[in-house]
């Protein structure tokens, strides 16, 4: 199973990267894919309880890569983690199948109580560099948060938030009109 995943990162990479050339330059070159590998084996230490191990694999992933995801992170297939340095996930965070991250991207928590306090991603969600999703709320399928928004209410699907804090501005691709923007998030 980790290694099909692994397969699905790559192909991921190829699909929507326009600057990879070939699969094996994507397993041994992209820092993004070497941060999910690292990952899938640190969560498969979490899932079995063996959370020193875990952590550890997680550490040294971020010493290499940049990159820190906590193994408690549950990761969908097919996810691009682009020009990842300072993507940090969070130990209850969620993200859908197809998912785009870009660098700098935080998927974090709000406050230190116990349970589910990070963001659940939708299939297909893109994340735009240095964007901020914050909280224990989920984020519809398709949808776009743009560069150095922080978002911290949920989303419908299908919709593209900007700003700080990110408001809705289109859904379906389509332009809100200004009494709209606030009746489309999930709330």
């Amino acid at each position: 199973m980790i290694l099909k995943d692994i397969w699905l990162d790559v192909k991921a990479v190829q699909e929507r990267d326009p600057a990879a050339r070939s699969a094996l330059e994507v397993l041994l070159l992209y820092q993004g894919v070497h941060a999910l590998i690292w990952h899938r084996f640190a969560h498969w230490f979490y899932r079995r309880h063996m959370f020193f191990l875990a952590r550890l694999v997680s550490q040294l992933a971020r010493f290499f890569t940049l990159i820190e995801i906590h193994p408690g992170a549950q990761l969908g297939h097919g996810i691009l983690i682009d020009h990842g340095c300072g993507v940090v996930i969070g130990e209850t965070t969620v993200v859908g199948d197809n998912c785009t991250i870009y660098q700098g991207v935080t998927l974090g928590g709000v406050g230190t109580q116990k349970g589910k306090r990070h963001p659940t991603l939708g299939n297909n969600v893109t994340v735009g560099a240095g964007a901020k999703i914050l909280g224990s709320f989920e984020v519809g399928d398709n949808c776009t948060v743009a560069a150095n928004a922080v978002l911290l209410k949920p989303l419908e699907d299908n919709i593209t938030a900007v700003g700080i804090p990110a408001r809705p501005v289109k859904k379906n691709g389509i332009p809100l009109p200004k009494e709209e923007k606030n009746l489309v998030s999930m709330e």
